[in-house]
């Protein structure tokens, strides 16, 4: 017997990482898991881990018209999707001294335009059945800009913005937008960084923290919370203060 509120869980980002944390900790309360992400081989594994409870759905987001065929092929097997967690994502550190069009580009289209993609399928059906849950998961690097996050920053900021307009949109129907904002957690992105990461967390502690806070419904769920609201707190300080902050503390590491 499932102990979770949702029947069918869509992960997309569900190969690594965060996502690949949530599928499993969604298969054990016995939700059905719908895992999607670019790399075959690493879903086919979770699959594995997971023991039946997880399908196998390859997706590239960046990919016109995927999106909406790989959620019909998914709802034509399993009934009506009632949570999607949209955490495909990539990551690179920005170089002053090697200034890339290109790399914008590439972060906007996984980690902004890949989720309005993921959006865009699940809302038509989601408001004729006046249910459903989309959980997208930003960043608490979206809250301000940061040194070496050029690349990365403003699409998650970007994905706070639209988790922000959509959840008014959807005030007063049975569809629930929520945000998460994780800080640093331990995956393959974050291997990248050369820098101290405070309060790093597993995913498995992450994921643990994102079910919690989804089933509560409240809109954002952000950890460590003794982090993400420190963020929060600089970002609401005066520019002066802000940028002094940043220099001393941050891109002197």
């Amino acid at each position: 017997m499932s102990l979770s509120p949702w029947k069918t869980a869509w992960i997309v980002g569900a190969s690594s990482g965060i996502g690949r944390a949530v599928a499993l900790r969604l298969a054990r309360d016995g939700v059905r898991v719908a895992a999607s992400a670019r790399d075959v081989a690493a879903l086919e594994d979770l699959a594995a881990e997971a023991g039946g409870l997880v399908t196998v759905h390859p997706l590239d987001v960046t990919e016109d018209g995927a999106a909406a065929r790989v959620l019909g092929e998914i709802e034509a097997t399993h009934g009506p999707v009632d949570l999607a967690i949209l955490s495909a994502g990539i990551w690179m550190p920005f170089r002053l001294d090697d200034i890339r069009v290109g790399a914008f580009a590439d972060s906007v289209a996984v980690n902004y335009l890949g989720a309005v993609a993921c959006i865009a399928a699940l809302l038509p059906g989601m408001r004729d059945r006046d249910a459903g849950q989309i959980a997208i998961v930003a960043s608490v690097a979206g809250y301000f800009g940061l040194p070496k996050s050029a690349t990365y920053g403003p699409t998650k900021a970007a994905l706070i913005n639209l988790a922000e307009s959509l959840r008014t949109e959807m005030d007063g129907s049975g569809v629930t937008v929520s945000l998460v904002n994780p800080g640093f957690v331990a995956t393959r992105l974050t291997e990248k960084n050369s820098f101290p990461m405070p309060l790093l967390m597993q995913p498995d502690a992450a994921a643990e923290r994102i079910a919690k806070g989804l089933r509560s419904r409240r809109f954002e769920v952000a950890f460590p919370r003794r982090f993400a609201w420190g963020m929060k707190l600089l970002g609401a300080l005066p520019y002066p203060a802000f940028f002094w902050i940043v220099r001393k503390f941050v891109s002197r590491r």
